[in-house]
C-alpha cells in the first residue's frame, strides 16, 4: 500500500475529488487550508503589478516569499493502482504554471478498519 499524499490549489479540489472519484478512488482524506511555497516568489497578477509600479503590488510581495493557502490531499490505494493515482491527480492540476503543486508516494505498513479490524489491502475497498 502506497499513501499518495499531494499539494494543490484550493480552486483545484472540487475538480480532483470528481477526478478522483470517477477513476473509482472513492476514500481520501483532505485537510482544510495549509500554508507552503515552491522556488516562485508571488502568482503573474502580483508579478505583473511590480513591472508596472503599482504600490499594492509592490506591498504585497514584499522582500520574502509568502506562504499560500493550499490544500492537502491524502489517498491511500494499493500497490498497483498507485500510477493510475497519480495520473489522475496530475490531470485534475496540471495547468503547465508554477505552483500547480507537488505529489508524494509515502509506505503504508499496514491498514485497520476499525469498525471490523480487518486489515490489509481488503480495507482499502469499500
Amino acid at each position: 500500500m502506497k499513501c499518495i499524499m499531494s499539494i494543490i490549489k484550493i480552486n483545484k479540489m472540487n475538480k480532483t475529488k470528481r477526478a478522483l472519484r470517477d477513476a473509482g478512488f472513492s476514500s481520501m482524506t483532505a485537510t482544510g487550508s495549509v500554508f507552503g511555497r515552491g522556488k516562485g516568489l508571488w502568482d503573474a497578477k502580483v508579478l505583473e503589478g511590480v513591472k508596472n509600479d503599482q504600490p499594492e503590488a509592490l506591498e504585497l510581495l514584499g522582500k520574502e516569499p509568502r506562504l499560500r493557502p493550499q490544500r492537502l490531499l491524502q489517498v491511500v490505494v494499493p500497490n498497483h493502482k498507485v500510477s493510475e493515482c497519480i495520473e489522475t491527480i496530475i490531470e485534475a492540476n496540471q495547468s503547465k504554471s508554477p505552483g500547480d503543486g507537488k505529489i508524494f508516494v509515502l509506505p503504508v505498513n499496514e491498514a485497520i478498519r476499525v469498525r471490523t479490524a480487518e486489515s490489509g489491502d481488503q480495507v482499502l475497498d469499500n
